[in-house]
């Protein structure tokens, strides 16, 4: 089955021929802004040698699954608390070998252009996924509209709130599905790589995540793969000055590298 999947998401994103065997080096990611990074690191891989294919999902729990079964080589995609959450709900022998950069959340509205628009009893969503849904509430207390429990850290849930002033109501829905609801909500949690895929503008955002965020993305691969040679100096080019600069530029300081 995700090898099927796999083969039209080549033929989809014109990464080209799936090749299931031990090369070209596969790299799993999320559709959007996290795979222009990985295509640009691909063309200054093949300088070394490396042959590198960016495969697209568009539903988040694939990539790791893909990653378990051998279907691809390494991902990067996820942060360290949802990765973890993955090992330990499903099993997976993947781990983490490498910090990539931080995709900021964001609470985007097409209604209100300001945290103090904000009206009593408003509507918004988070994402449904475990840590995900723990950030994305993380997001709400930072811009001062709920308090959550002391300690409930990633593992926060909506039970945690201990203080909602202006009473919102929350929904959680699935993370590709939160700019669509946009139109239905007065303003939602939204993850970079689904808003700008939807053309949502992240300077127009009421409140963006900081580069003292937690939830930096990671490299994964399975446990057996983590010292390969071709996959270590993949990463290595990724976290290169030059790739650092074509972030910065592309991105216009919304996409945060960590080194």
């Amino acid at each position: 089955m995700l090898r099927k999947f796999l083969a039209a998401a080549a033929v989809v994103f014109g990464v080209g021929s799936i090749a299931l065997a031990a090369t070209p080096l596969k790299v799993g990611v999320s559709a959007g802004p996290y795979a222009d990074i990985l295509r640009f690191t691909a063309e200054k891989a093949k300088k070394d040698g490396i042959d590198a294919e960016i495969i697209e999902f568009t539903d988040w729990t694939l990539p790791n699954e893909a990653l378990n079964a051998g279907d691809i080589d390494l991902n990067n995609f996820q942060h360290q608390p949802y990765l973890d959450n993955q090992v330990k709900t499903r099993g997976y022998d993947l781990v983490s070998v490498a910090r990539s950069i931080i995709v900021p959340f964001g609470l985007y509205s097409k209604k209100l252009t300001s945290l103090a628009a904000i009206k009593d009893g408003a509507t918004t969503a988070i994402p449904n996924d475990p840590s995900n849904a723990a950030r994305g509430l993380q997001l709400l207390e930072k811009a001062g509209l709920i308090k959550l429990k002391p300690g409930a850290g990633a593992q926060a849930t909506v039970a945690d709130i201990v203080a909602n002033p202006k009473h919102l109501k929350i929904q959680e829905l699935d993370a590709a599905q939160l700019p669509r609801a946009l139109d239905d909500l007065d303003f939602s949690v939204v993850s970079l790589n689904y808003a700008l895929t939807a053309g949502l503008d992240p300077k127009k955002a009421l409140l963006l995540e900081d580069d003292h965020s937690q939830w930096n993305l990671v490299f994964a691969v399975k446990t057996k793969n983590k010292d390969n040679p071709a996959i270590k100096r993949f990463i290595e080019i990724y976290r290169s000055s030059e790739v650092k600069a074509y972030i910065l530029n592309r991105f216009n300081g919304t996409i945060l590298a960590t080194w």
